[in-house]
């Protein structure tokens, strides 16, 4: 069983002491004290040794005890002899630590470290019996380190070493599957960790790939090295417990993707299921190469499980863009294009699924579609009736993805169709390209970009796809859409994607005069469902989306 460790940075043997029975409480297998600080307070060697032996013998859990020269990342600017001594002092000691932690730089530089705390079970030299083990680590800040191979030989090849641990900053999620893979050909335990946003995967996914441990803090300004998450995300949100080896991995491909709700809402969606599957986020940096390149070293990494992902900015007409190459180069079938859905048209999809070739054996197609249009028209269809689609005028606003995903599956639909747009070119564009959808497909609608001195159709239905009012936005504060306008029927319907603030501008003062709407938490939860049910076969817990949604934007 891959175990979670908390790294307790000791400034205080009281306030570690007290953090470790935390971490206790909240659920962790083993506590790592980061003596760092303790060894250089300004006490005497024996006094600090004292402390940190204390320390180790009234620990909750057991525990690992690693003091980091600034050399390697840590903080300890000490003397190597006092640091050798605190490692020797606390192997003999009648309460040793489980484990010491020595990097194998200063273990292979110093004959000393050697002798002193060669930790080998009954190695011929030994005179005293050492009751701890020795993890020997190597970190990196900058990258993946160039002798990467060398030095796991080298920690696999010493009797002494009874753990091993790499880490290093990740500058893709392909990292990650490096980690993986060194911890399938593992001949020892072994701890392989990305720090850093690319490298998270690697401390969700441990278990699914024998790491022998994995980081977690206790709270987020309390990590030790960039990128950990903390107890709470990893036990909570993905349910570290019930990843296994044949856990299904999906993801939120897109740049950034730190801030998004995907992975709350699908992991709690995959507990309510009993599915075995984990969602994390997939940082991708924003050329259509890097997208690429990911997509293809998930899909062929066998062990990792890859069955889906959604896309976000700015990979959606990326994936249209793969996915086409990829048919013409026959190596899919052109199943993928998923001839049932508009992505084609749109140019854009922000959904990748897994689908079985039955012609072709057990090999898989990734299929792409919009869960963002589907979104659209079943909360449209709903508003409306008993009306139908094609009985209503609708009054766009924008001329970006989000409005090509809710104009066309309602052009598609018979909708009439008026789109305004700060610039007129984009709004023209639009309009030719949904044009020309509808004769290629043969549907029926109407569509108009108005002129400025133009009076506006009466419409049953209007739509922000804007950013207009959304947090962080360039225009928090404005109405996406004016209100007074004496063109709007009482009747209207208002309808915002934008879902954080929940409430925006324009939805606070169409609510004010009587008017029904449609918030973007709707629609975000709504496409999310659609994704789920691709990935899963299942329905989706749609109320359960809504709360979570709805608790983290009403906590921000």
């Amino acid at each position: 069983m891959t175990m979670l460790c908390v790294p307790i940075l000791a400034d205080e043997p009281a306030d570690a002491k007290r953090d470790a029975i935390l971490a206790a409480e909240k659920g962790a297998d083993i506590v790592e004290y980061r003596v760092d600080l303790l060894m250089e307070a300004d006490l005497s060697l024996e006094a600090r040794i004292g402390q940190i032996k204390d320390l180790v013998a009234e620990s909750p859990l057991p525990c690992i005890v690693t003091c980091r020269p600034e050399w390697e990342g840590g903080l300890y600017a000490g003397g190597e002899d006092e640091r050798v001594s605190m490692f020797e002092a606390l192997g003999t000691a009648e309460s040793p630590p489980a484990y010491i932690d020595v990097e194998l730089k200063a273990y292979t530089a110093s004959a000393n470290i050697r002798q002193k705390i060669n930790l080998a079970v009954d190695h011929p030299k030994q005179e005293r019996h050492v009751r701890t083990r020795l993890i020997l680590s190597s970190h990196d800040f900058q990258g993946r380190p160039a002798d990467l191979t060398r030095k796991i030989l080298a920690m696999q090849a010493e009797p002494a070493c009874a753990v091993i641990k790499v880490a290093y900053r990740a500058r893709s999620i392909r990292d990650n599957l490096e980690l993986f893979d060194t911890l399938g050909e593992r001949q020892k335990p072994t701890i392989a960790l990305g720090m850093g946003e690319f490298g998270l995967m690697s401390r969700v996914l441990a278990p699914k790939f024998g790491g022998f441990l994995t980081f977690a803090s206790l709270r987020d300004e309390s990590a030790t090295a960039p990128g950990q998450p903390t107890i709470d995300e990893l036990l909570g949100m993905y349910r570290f417990r019930s990843i296994g080896k044949d856990t299904k991995v999906y993801g939120v491909i897109g740049w950034p993707v730190t801030q998004s709700m995907s992975p709350l809402i699908h992991n709690a969606g995959f507990a309510e299921i009993g599915w075995d599957g984990v969602y994390v986020p997939m940082p991708v940096e924003g050329s259509y190469e890097s997208f690429k390149a990911t997509i293809s070293a998930l899909a062929c990494a066998q062990s990792l499980s890859f069955d889906g992902a959604s896309i976000t900015i700015p990979h959606k007409t990326h994936a249209v863009r793969l996915l086409e190459e990829l048919i013409y180069h026959q190596r899919l079938s052109p199943a993928a294009s998923d001839p049932e859905n508009i992505v084609e048209s749109l140019k854009a999809a922000n959904t990748l699924s897994k689908i079985k070739r039955d012609s072709r054996g057990g090999e898989y197609d990734f299929v792409i579609h919009n869960t963002d249009a589907t979104a659209v028209i079943g909360l449209v269809r709903e508003a409306i009736a008993p009306k139908r689609i094609s009985e209503i005028k609708v009054r766009i606003y924008g001329a970006g993805g989000v409005a090509r995903a809710s104009a066309f599956p309602l052009a598609a639909n018979g909708a009439v169709l008026e789109i305004h747009n700060r610039s007129f070119v984009p709004a023209h564009n639009l309009y030719s390209e949904i044009a020309e959808f509808l004769v290629t497909t043969e549907h029926q609608a109407e569509i108009y970009i108005p002129d400025q001195d133009e009076p506006r159709i009466p419409c049953d239905l209007l739509i922000n796809c804007t950013p207009v009012g959304m947090s962080g936005g360039p225009n928090p504060d404005g109405q996406s859409i004016p209100l007074p306008d004496l063109s709007i029927p009482s009747e209207a319907i208002f309808f915002d994607t934008v879902y954080n603030p929940i409430e925006t501008p324009m939805l606070k003062a169409a609510k004010e005069r009587g008017y029904r709407t449609i918030d973007g938490v709707q629609m975000f939860v709504r496409q999310a469902a659609a994704q789920f049910e691709l990935w899963t076969g299942h329905g989706a817990p749609v109320e359960l989306f809504d709360r979570l949604v709805r608790e983290r934007l009403g906590r921000g």
